[in-house]
């Protein structure tokens, strides 16, 4: 793939299709982790000359404009981070894109407005694609792909438009694919992966193409009492997939097989009802059990301190750490030492530490560790998966072209 430095940008209007799909609370940024991840390539082109034009995705408006996924907010905190001016265009490929486009000087930058706005954007049809994607091409000498957060996408400005214009991937993606290949190819053993999140449906591919890669594969978060009942024990009213449980047992089964260890929470801290994450008041009924005890009427809702202790001890002795998704609820205090403690084993280990993405980087910056003393912190969870799963990633697959 060809890089930034393969381009000749001065004057030139370059497309740098980012990832700034950014948590808002009331209009208000909650975690700017991807505007500074993108920050660098950006200042890099500006450096350069080129004329810089940013586009990205907010959360998932229904191919129209929703002012609650408006990336107006965005625009100022990148100027904040750039310490330069950033011009807003209210829409992506109407009369305010091309008049601002436009007004470019050399060494200036502006943000289009949501692509999502657009139906062509996420459309299943090719014309229909292709027809945003010509649209955009329309603005842009040069494109620069570096929102790896959307490269798992067949979306018109991360598939379609590369083809449509000289390309090359920006520094972030670059990293990315760098770190993966560590996660892949070149893996420095013992190679520890730690899995939490929600479900275990969402995690299945990985875990099924990691089972012949990994050492260790830690189990926590919402995924955990899915094994846990697959071993048979009482999981109350924990977050459960009963049909995922043949794929739980297949799995733990191979991993005996291959000499893949898996590591399953033995105790958790548990409530009768799910915290109140707005006001964050107090848990009356929290109470930490043994994992094979969970009560019927109790909801699993983060590892428990032995928990905290084995994940701690079995990432020891690390060199490679992959960690994809909190292991509790994190955002309230109570839930919130299962993550810590899984954060805190990452920076006392030797590993190359890698944190997925998603919700886990969230967790790294909520919780308050210094981002910088981990080995990478992904911006993109589900394209990081989708990679190690052994996918093609259509984004990566058109800056290849």
């Amino acid at each position: 793939m060809k890089t930034i430095e393969d381009l000749d940008v001065a004057g030139k209007r370059v497309f740098v299709r980012a990832d700034l799909n950014v948590p808002l609370s009331n209009g208000s940024i909650t975690d700017d982790g991807r505007i500074r991840a993108v920050a660098p390539t950006i200042a890099k082109l500006l450096q350069a000359g080129a004329k810089v034009i940013v586009a990205s995705h907010l959360g998932r408006p229904k191919g129209e404009p929703d002012p609650q996924f408006s990336l107006a907010p965005v625009a100022v905190r990148l100027g904040e981070i750039l310490a330069a001016p950033v011009s807003f265009a209210t829409d992506t490929v109407g009369e305010s894109a091309k008049a601002t486009v436009a007004a470019l000087a050399d060494g200036e930058v502006t943000l289009l407005e949501n692509l999502r706005f657009n139906a062509g954007e996420t459309a299943k049809d090719d014309a229909e694609r292709g027809a945003f994607a010509d649209a955009l091409a329309g603005l842009a000498d040069l494109y620069v792909g570096d929102g790896f957060g959307a490269v798992h996408r067949k979306h018109a400005s991360v598939y379609d438009l590369p083809a449509r214009l000289p390309h090359a991937v920006g520094d972030l993606i670059a990293t990315e694919v760098g770190v993966l290949k560590r996660l892949t190819d070149e893996v420095e053993r013992p190679y520890v992966v730690v899995l939490g999140g929600s479900k275990v449906s969402d995690k299945v591919g990985v875990i099924d193409n990691l089972l012949g890669k990994a050492d260790r594969i830690l189990i926590g978060g919402g995924m955990a009492y899915t094994f846990l009942a697959a071993l048979g024990h009482e999981v109350g009213i924990s977050l459960l997939q009963k049909d995922q449980i043949p794929t739980v047992l297949e799995y733990l089964e191979r991993g005996k097989a291959n000499g893949v260890e898996f590591v399953l929470p033995v105790d958790v801290s548990v409530s009768g009802s799910f915290p109140d994450l707005k006001t964050l008041a107090p848990v009356a009924d929290f109470e930490v059990v043994d994992a094979d005890k969970i009560p019927a009427d109790k909801e699993g809702l983060d590892i428990g301190p032995k928990s905290r202790e084995l994940f701690a001890a079995k990432l020891a002795d690390a060199k490679t750490v992959f960690w994809n998704g909190p292991v509790g609820v994190f955002e309230h205090p109570a839930f919130a030492e299962g993550t810590k403690a899984v954060a805190q084993a990452l920076l006392d280990s030797d590993a190359f530490t890698v944190v997925g993405g998603g919700d886990s980087a969230a967790a790294v910056r909520i919780l308050g560790f210094d981002e910088t003393k981990f080995g990478h912190i992904s911006t993109g969870g589900g394209a990081s998966l989708e990679y190690l799963e052994g996918k093609t990633l259509p984004g990566l697959a058109a800056l290849e072209g």
